[in-house]
């Protein structure tokens, strides 16, 4: 494929968002776009329930300061079962670089959530950064998942 798509190998994402509108717009953004929203929930508990429910994720898009506790929680969770996470809140915490793969600041536009999404993919397919990471997004540096 000469101008076709680069093969993902994130398909499958868990929403962790207690804001409203922001959740809507990610699920509607993401799935126009071809990815399979999993869940969309807004705690801590039930995005842990998810997981833990062997549902296939690929990637959790994590709000850090949730109702019920802190995303940094669910990142931890995730990372001891191999998914990726990216950080999507307005205050990218630090504690959180060891267990997420970015951090994605709020606001942002739903082609910054996209492009930030498929540099995760391209790190966990082991390819280098892209030259230009959408704005407001950090790629945090992880060795490549055995």
């Amino acid at each position: 494929m000469v101008f076709g798509r680069k093969k993902r190998v994130i398909l499958r994402l868990l929403i962790v968002e207690d804001e409203p509108l922001v959740a809507f717009d990610n699920e509607h953004s993401l799935t126009e776009e071809g990815f399979e929203i999993v869940a969309t929930v807004d705690r801590v508990a039930d995005a842990i329930a998810v997981l833990d429910a062997d549902a296939d994720v690929h990637l959790v898009l994590a709000d850090v300061n949730l109702t019920d506790g802190s995303g940094i929680d669910i990142a931890r969770h995730a990372h001891e079962r191999g998914v990726a996470v990216i950080f999507c809140t307005g205050d990218c915490p630090e504690g959180g670089r060891a267990f997420a793969r970015g951090c994605l600041a709020k606001p942002y536009r739903p082609a910054d959530l996209i492009a930030a999404i498929a540099a995760v993919d391209g790190q966990l397919q082991g390819r280098n950064a892209p030259r230009r990471l959408p704005r407001g997004f950090s790629l945090f540096e992880q060795p490549v998942a055995a």
